[in-house]
């Protein structure tokens, strides 16, 4: 198995669940699929979709809900 990591591709906040009385769009142990959203990065009040690469397993998240988040910084580890 090989891990893919999920890098955010702007700079911003990043949301872990559409509102605050949500679920998270994913947890670690969670199933993804291609495509799938795993977040959102929020800019200028811009909400942007961070979405799977890879069908497979949450491993990690590396960022928190309402965390700052760099450009190229990693947010998720899929396990493919």
């Amino acid at each position: 198995m090989s891990t893919v990591e999920i890098y955010s591709p702007l700079p911003g906040t990043f949301y872990s669940k559409a509102a605050p009385d949500q679920p998270d769009f994913v947890q670690v142990g969670d199933s993804v699929s291609v495509g799938q959203v795993i977040g959102l990065i929020e800019v200028m009040k811009q909400y942007n979709e961070l979405t799977s690469e890879v069908a497979g397993k949450v491993v990690a998240l590396e960022i928190q809900n309402g965390d700052e988040v760099d450009a190229g910084q990693v947010v998720a580890v899929i396990e493919a």
